[in-house]
């Protein structure tokens, strides 16, 4: 997260050297706002037609995650199933959302990977990360906006290159964050070959998830933001094959270790 806030300094004392005393007032409100947008985000409820969980209903799935959650040492999280038929998982603050498509074409082994990883995201702080990370990328066009608008020759190429870093840095890090995720569910799992066959099944329901990213939050699949069609230059998220090949040389790793314990 370090480089993100170097950038975002350099950002805001480039505006301020740009625009003198209207560049304090930018800049001031812009933190203002990130702030503002970063709290809501965080008592946000993303998605619709969220369903809590309860152990009544599904034992097998309430006690699997109380029990990975123990192992990670997080509290347990609120789980809720999304009424949507699409195979889809995300989490947020300490929340993780499965949907009732994920629960038709994976086993009950498999779903717990699935959860594994999201517990993974919890744990590991992406929760709280990705929402600031996300909306700091609004924030930096912005004042990249006003910059090349408003400012010399020098000022617009330094603000170019700066968003350009940021986006940059933003795409390798929630690449790493879901790799990290991954290294912590196999972590957790009492089958780690669990996690590689739920992501070899969701690689053929790729497609319908195409429109039903939600960017601000960790989730599961490889995908472009809800609600909207365009063509993503750089993608923020491993394709399944990456992480399928990183999660094998993973399991061989684990379970070399276990041959010479």
């Amino acid at each position: 997260m370090g480089m993100f806030y170097v950038i975002l300094v350099l950002e805001i004392l480039l505006i301020i050297k740009a625009l003198g005393d209207l560049g304090i007032g930018v800049a001031i409100g812009s933190c203002v706002l990130l702030v503002v947008v970063y709290l809501w985000a965080m008592r946000h409820k993303y998605g619709e037609g969220l369903i809590p969980l309860e152990r009544e209903a599904m034992p097998w799935l309430y006690d699997g995650v109380a029990e990975l959650a123990e192992k990670a040492g997080v509290p347990m999280p609120k789980v809720y199933l999304l009424d949507d038929y699409i195979p889809n998982a995300y989490s947020f603050g300490n929340t993780i959302v499965l949907s009732l498509g994920l629960l038709e074409v994976l086993d009950e082994g498999e779903v717990l990977a699935v959860a594994a990883h999201e517990l993974g995201h919890i744990k590991n702080g992406d929760t709280r990360s990705f929402p600031i990370v996300t909306y700091g990328r609004f924030l930096m066009l912005v004042i990249t906006g006003l910059l090349v608008i408003a400012g010399e020759s020098l000022v617009k190429v330094a603000a170019v290159l700066l968003y350009l870093a940021y986006e940059l840095t933003r795409t390798e890090f929630m690449k790493n964050r879901e790799f990290k995720a991954d290294e912590t569910a196999l972590r957790l799992l009492e089958v780690p070959m669990t996690l590689k066959e739920a992501l070899e099944e969701l690689k053929y329901y790729e497609d319908l998830r195409t429109n039903v990213k939600l960017s601000a939050v960790p989730s599961i699949e490889p995908s472009i933001e809800r609600d909207r069609k365009r063509i993503t230059i750089v993608e923020t998220h491993p394709s399944y094959e990456e992480r399928i090949l990183r999660i094998t040389v993973e399991i061989n790793s684990l379970m070399n270790i276990k041959k010479v314990q």
